[in-house]
């Protein structure tokens, strides 16, 4: 119960973002598990609703803040504010386990309704704190803001998919809000903010600085006008437009995956191995697959109306199930997980920002044995995420349900690790 355990400063607030969001994942794992085995919709259905309600919005909430204060000191972090926020999500939680679980929709519209509340609150801190030219000039701020904005966006989904569940006749909600459209809103904002963190503390501090700014600076408005068009173009139902613009995108991420796998090399090669760097490349491995099976999606999607439940023919959905796990379980995943390992230690050794505000490549701050243990971790969450796609594509239910059972132990495995590092002394 040590974890749950609510410390003044920066460094208790870490320790308790780590167990819950960890946990969240690990429970979304498991649930989708015990789902596939049991052939149990309900958990089925739930399963990605812990993910993004719980998950997506402490990532931005907290572990996003920390970011954009340490390069904005002038924002700073309220702790108490903090832990607002994470009781804010857990209720939230809360209320669409019972809206899903008892068929009462209303509940997920107030869940939706209190997240927006909550996501409100730093957003309205940032821009009364800060000009938008001092946000722009900045690249890395301008992926850390932009992520909070579209993860109101997804709240607001959640709160009209909420009233249009529960009243299906209410004219003034637009057809697009679906389940399917408040998932895709919600895996943007956790996207943008991973490569807000790439920039950081990869590409910025690199013997190519100038370059680097200019790359990302231009991948943030390929990224976000991207999103937003493919989006457009979704909904529109433009079969071409969402083919130009999918593989307009795939070629950005290997753009980005082959210039990150060079920058590994270097990194490793002159310095020391640190696994946060390997979770991120492995998180933009997956996401160059998630772009792929994307691709092939939309390629099967041709002539399905938006909104369609199944979207694709039943012997197609295995791309569909792939597309969205590679993202969820993999590149966000590792992704976070590589971040977290960056972070948290950061902050908990100093229980300050100022270690994180310098922008300096990862330093060994962890004991060998951890780092040691999270590239053994990286490797069990490798096979495990491969064994899922390949469930997928072979319609093996046992093998999904193993695969994902033994996805969420390793994800939970980074709380373990930490253990020693967050809570000596």
């Amino acid at each position: 119960m040590n974890h749950l355990r609510v410390d003044e400063g920066l460094g208790g607030n870490a320790r308790l973002f780590l167990f819950i969001s960890v946990t969240v994942i690990t429970v979304a794992s498991f649930l989708g598990a015990a789902g596939t085995l049991a052939g149990n919709m309900l958990l089925l259905r739930l399963h990605p609703y812990i993910f993004f309600i719980g998950f997506g919005n402490l990532a931005i909430l907290i572990l996003n803040r920390y970011l954009t204060a340490a390069i904005c000191p002038d924002l700073g972090i309220d702790p108490q504010k903090q832990v607002f926020y994470i009781r804010a999500v857990l209720f939230s939680l809360l209320l669409v386990t019972v809206s899903v679980s008892m068929e009462w929709p209303f509940l997920k519209a107030l869940a939706g309704l209190l997240l927006i509340v909550a996501v409100a609150g730093p957003l309205r801190e940032i821009f009364t704190r800060l000009s938008i030219a001092a946000i722009w000039k900045e690249v890395s701020m301008r992926y850390y803001i932009f992520d909070v904005i579209f993860l109101l966006v997804a709240n607001t989904g959640l709160f009209t998919l909420g009233l249009k569940e529960a009243f299906p006749d209410l004219w003034i909600i637009p057809f697009f809000v679906t389940q399917s459209s408040y998932f895709l809103g919600s895996s943007f904002p956790l996207s943008i903010s991973v490569m807000g963190f790439l920039y950081t503390y990869a590409w910025k501090s690199s013997s190519k600085k100038d370059l680097s700014r200019m790359l990302f600076s231009i991948w943030f408005y390929i990224f976000v006008g991207g999103v937003l068009v493919f989006l457009v173009v979704i909904l529109m139902g433009n079969y071409l437009g969402m083919m130009l613009v999918s593989h307009f995108l795939l070629f950005g991420v290997m753009a980005l995956l082959g210039s990150f796998t060079l920058y590994l090399y270097h990194f490793f090669r002159s310095q020391f191995r640190h696994p946060a760097l390997a979770f991120l490349l492995s998180g933009l491995a997956l996401l160059f697959a998630t772009s792929g099976y994307g691709i092939m999606n939309i390629y099967f999607l041709k002539g399905i109306p938006f909104g369609t439940v199944p979207p694709l023919p039943f012997m197609r959905m295995w791309i569909y199930h792939s597309h969205t796990h590679a993202a969820l379980l993999g590149w966000i995943t590792f992704s976070f997980t590589g971040m977290i390992y960056i972070v948290l230690p950061s902050i908990v050794r100093s229980n300050s920002l100022e270690q994180l505000g310098s922008g300096l490549p990862p330093s060994p701050v962890l004991a060998p044995k951890t780092l040691a243990n999270a590239f053994r971790q990286l490797a069990v969450m490798l096979l495990c995420a491969t064994a899922v796609l390949l469930a997928f594509f072979l319609y093996n239910s046992l093998l999904l349900a193993i695969a994902g059972f033994l996805f969420g132990c390793s994800v939970f495995y980074s709380i373990v690790n930490l253990r020693p590092e967050l809570y000596s002394g």
